[in-house]
């Protein structure tokens, strides 16, 4: 699973740009996260949500250059989650779902 913030504006083509290329196999967006962060020496704000992306440990990577590519931030966030457990007819589903 990998957490990355976007502006509210860009979360939906976002997630469609990686749902096409098949680096995952859902993106649930959350919106209205009021972020608050230290940018360039000082504190800053933005309005954003956040996108929750099940993809493959494998495909890590070539998930991580294409949010590079297509995200509007120079430093965007990307965090990724081992899971541990999951039901298995969901995780048999999201295996023939991403490409590897």
């Amino acid at each position: 699973m990998v957490l990355v913030t976007v502006p509210k504006d860009k979360a939906k083509n976002l997630a469609n740009i990686l749902l096409q290329q098949k680096v995952c196999a859902c993106v649930n967006i959350v919106g209205g996260l009021e972020s608050f962060f230290w940018w360039e020496g000082k504190i800053d704000t933005e309005t954003e949500s956040l996108l929750i992306i099940k993809t493959k440990d494998a495909i890590f990577s070539k998930l991580e250059e294409l949010i590079k590519k297509n995200h509007p931030y120079s430093v965007p966030e990307i965090i990724g989650f081992q899971i541990d457990k999951i039901n298995k007819s969901y995780l048999d589903w999201l295996n023939k779902e991403v490409c590897d």
